[in-house]
């Protein structure tokens, strides 16, 4: 999980988030964003990107206000800037503005370390989220996962998870937080057994996505060779489920930056311009009917009817159908 050096204060003026882990950056920078929500609901955020901060662009985000208003302003890809720009944040770093909360994303090595080099030189805050590439630490993010939600999980059910899902954090945070969500109790290996192990290449999530997509074909295949490797079917109908309604909470969104929409709609970014490429087919009818379709099948996996594979192979056909609904 990051690790933080220096006063640890979201609201220190600076906050450096240092590394190449994309979950960690963007859990980073939710902290910084939250804790400035929570002490002003009005905190104005300003999410950019190398090509938004132009010189004296920092100036203009920074400079006082007559409303003496909270400001975060996130800076991605630091290490991407422009000399020039490098120049005004430098300078910036030397006295910075009150009610303002400078957050720098960047990678780390070689290129912008002078950047860092400043920033560290008059105290930042940093938080440090480097790869995950030993499966000891993927360990130790699991295990903090279910610290963090307050559950309790035994070692072997931790060991179990990595081994199934693998290196991927957003798919490790996103199991543990399913599981803690669906049992009670401790959380220990046969639960995590009956839900993931065996998933080969398929995965609740590769159904959905195919689903959603509109490619039935590629999505019932991907389901049955998940069912056939014991995936859970209340797995399925869950990742279904997630799938149909971000679609549906995407096309009735205001239309704005990734990072904005992330925000309004509780989403992380990657996953934003992801539900952008499969909702193209998609009309608000066809949320609707595929949404009573996961319902139906929920109800038929969780004992409302005889056959839980048929269930979701129905499911899988409609939610494909409505995906292609645009059009027709």
């Amino acid at each position: 999980m990051a690790r933080k050096t220096a006063e640890d204060d979201p609201l220190a003026p600076v906050t450096l988030a240092v590394g190449q882990e994309d979950l960690l950056l963007d859990r980073a920078v939710q902290e910084v964003v939250a804790a400035a929500r929570a002490a002003d609901a009005d905190t104005d955020v300003r999410d950019l990107t190398p090509e938004q901060l132009q010189p004296g662009t920092l100036a203009e985000l920074t400079s006082p206000s007559l409303f003496a208003e909270r400001k975060v302003v996130v800076v991605r890809n630091a290490q991407d800037l422009s000399a020039d720009t490098i120049k005004d944040v430098k300078a910036y770093l030397g006295s910075p503005a009150e009610e303002i909360t400078l957050v720098l994303v960047h990678a780390g090595g070689a290129k912008g370390k002078g950047l860092l080099d400043a920033a560290r030189k008059v105290g930042a805050r940093e938080v440090a989220c480097p790869k995950m590439t030993k499966p000891a630490d993927r360990l130790a993010f699991v295990r903090g996962e279910f610290r963090a939600a307050g559950r309790s999980a035994t070692p072997e059910a931790c060991q179990t998870l990595v081994d199934a899902i693998g290196s991927d954090l957003r798919e490790l945070a996103s199991a543990v937080s399913q599981l803690v969500a669906d049992v009670e109790g401790t959380i220990d290996e046969a639960v995590v057994g009956r839900y993931y192990t065996g998933r080969a290449e398929a995965s609740s999530f590769t159904v959905a996505d195919r689903a959603v997509e509109g490619r039935a074909a590629e999505a019932l295949e991907a389901l049955r060779w998940s069912l056939a490797t014991g995936v859970a079917p209340v797995m399925i109908t869950s990742a279904l489920a997630q799938g149909v309604r971000a679609i549906g909470k995407l096309s009735s969104a205001r239309g704005g930056r990734p990072a904005d929409l992330a925000r309004e709609l509780g989403m992380p970014p990657w996953k934003i311009d992801r539900v952008r490429q499969q909702m193209r087919g998609w009309t608000p009818d066809g949320v609707a009917v595929a949404l009573r379709a996961v319902a139906e099948a929920d109800a038929g996996v969780k004992g409302g009817g005889d056959d839980p594979e048929y269930a979701l192979e129905k499911a899988v056909v409609v939610i494909a159908r409505a995906a292609r609904s645009r059009g027709r």
